[in-house]
C-alpha cells in the first residue's frame, strides 16, 4: 500500500465546524465486513449492535487547554504557543509548537496574560516549528498549572476556521474523560451521551478504560509514498490490570470486543501478548498501523470519518479492508456525512 492509495476528494462543506446538538444524535454508518453491507443509522442505534458481556474499550484521556497566545518581548508580536508535552515538572520545561516560528529564537522571552505574570524563555529549537520553553512563574506548581489552564484555550483542530466558543470546552471532551494529558480529543468517543452509556451498561455491556494521551503526531501528514518509512511520534500509554481482565475475558468468551476510536485501537495493539491477549503497560507507543495488518484484540471498531492520506484512515482501511472503506467513504460523501472531529461516526463490525 502506498500513500497515493489513500487520497480522495472531500467537499469543504462536509467538514463539521460544530458538533451535533445532542451527542448521540450524529449519524452512524454501519459497515458489516463479513456481509460487505452498509447501513445508515443514528449513533444512539449503536445499542442494537451490542449484547451482554460484549466489551467497549474507551480511551479516557482528557484534553487540556493547550493553545496559548503570548507576546514577544520588545516587539510585542502576537505568538501562538501550542503545548505538546511537559518535559520536566520541577523546571517547568515544555515541548511546544510556535507560530509564526521564524520570529522565535533561543533566548527570546514570551509574556502571557494581561498582567504578564507568566513568562516563558525559549531554551532550544526542536523542529522547524518546535521549541523547548522554560516557564517562569512565581508560585507553586499547582498554581502554575492553574495559570496555564486559565490562559489556555481548547485546542480545536486547525481546519475549524471559527473562533473557540465557550461550549467547546465541554463538547470537545468525552463524557468519560479523566486523565489529563491529550492535546486533541479521541473523537469517536465524543458521540457517547451519559444516557447511551447507561443504556449499554443496563444491557450488560462491559467497559474497559485505557489511557492514550493523543499528541499532534496523530495528525502529522504522511510525506513518504512508501508507508513503511513513515515514523509516528510517541504517545504516552497506560493499560491497567482491570482493563486487561475485562478485555481478555471478552476475547475468551468470543464476545464483541470494540475499540472506540483509532487511539483506543492503537493502545491495545501496542501491548499484545504472544497468545493474542492484552497485556498491562505503562509507557509510550509509536505504533503505526496500515494495510496489511492482522489485528489481535478488537473485532469491532467505532471511528469518525478521517482526512485523506491520514494515518487514521490507513488504520481504518487495515481493519475494514481498503476497497470496502473506499466504497464507504464514497457513500459518505454522496450522503453528505460530516467529517473529522465534530463529524459523524462509523461502526465496523
Amino acid at each position: 500500500m502506498k500513500l497515493s492509495n489513500f487520497g480522495f476528494n472531500l467537499p469543504e462543506e462536509l467538514l463539521a465546524e460544530y458538533p451535533a446538538e445532542n451527542r448521540d444524535e450524529s449519524r452512524l454508518m454501519v459497515l458489516n465486513r463479513k456481509e460487505q453491507t452498509i447501513e445508515h443509522k443514528m449513533f444512539k442505534d449503536l445499542i442494537d449492535y451490542f449484547d451482554e458481556e460484549d466489551v467497549l474499550i474507551l480511551n479516557n484521556t482528557k484534553v487540556f487547554p493547550a493553545r496559548l497566545y503570548g507576546n514577544k518581548e520588545k516587539t510585542g508580536a502576537r505568538i501562538e504557543v501550542f503545548l505538546l508535552r511537559e518535559l520536566n515538572e520541577e523546571q517547568r520545561l515544555w515541548d511546544v509548537l510556535v507560530d509564526p516560528a521564524r520570529k522565535i529564537r533561543i533566548g527570546n522571552k514570551l509574556y502571557f496574560g494581561d498582567d504578564d505574570t507568566l513568562v516563558a524563555e525559549v531554551i532550544d529549537n526542536t523542529t522547524s516549528r518546535g521549541r523547548t520553553l522554560r516557564f517562569l512563574y512565581d508560585g507553586s506548581y499547582t498554581e502554575f498549572r492553574r495559570k496555564l489552564n486559565e490562559l489556555g484555550e481548547t485546542p480545536l483542530p486547525k481546519y475549524i476556521k471559527r473562533d473557540v466558543e465557550p461550549d467547546d470546552e465541554d463538547r470537545y471532551q468525552t463524557i468519560y474523560a479523566k486523565n489529563e494529558g491529550a492535546v486533541a480529543a479521541p473523537t469517536a468517543g465524543l458521540h457517547f451521551s451519559k444516557h447511551l452509556l447507561k443504556r449499554l451498561e443496563i444491557k450488560g455491556v462491559d467497559f474497559a478504560e485505557v489511557t492514550l494521551h493523543v499528541g499532534l503526531g496523530t495528525f502529522n501528514p504522511v510525506e513518504v509514498e512508501d508507508l513503511s518509512k513513515h515514523k509516528m511520534d510517541s504517545e504516552e500509554l497506560k493499560i491497567d490490570e482491570k482493563a486487561v481482565h475485562i478485555v481478555n475475558k471478552g476475547i475468551e468468551n468470543k464476545r464483541r470486543v470494540c475499540a472506540v476510536g483509532t487511539t483506543a485501537m492503537r493502545a491495545i495493539e501496542s501491548s499484545v501478548s504472544s497468545n493474542g491477549k492484552l497485556n498491562e503497560i505503562d509507557g509510550w507507543t509509536n505504533k503505526f498501523i496500515f494495510p496489511p495488518y492482522d489485528f489481535s484484540i478488537a473485532n469491532c471498531m467505532i471511528t469518525n470519518f478521517h482526512t485523506p492520506k491520514s494515518t487514521l484512515l490507513m488504520m481504518v482501511s487495515a481493519f475494514a479492508g481498503h476497497d470496502f472503506i473506499k466504497k464507504a467513504y464514497e457513500e459518505a460523501v454522496k450522503e453528505k456525512y460530516k467529517f473529522y472531529s465534530y463529524g459523524d461516526a462509523m461502526l465496523i463490525i
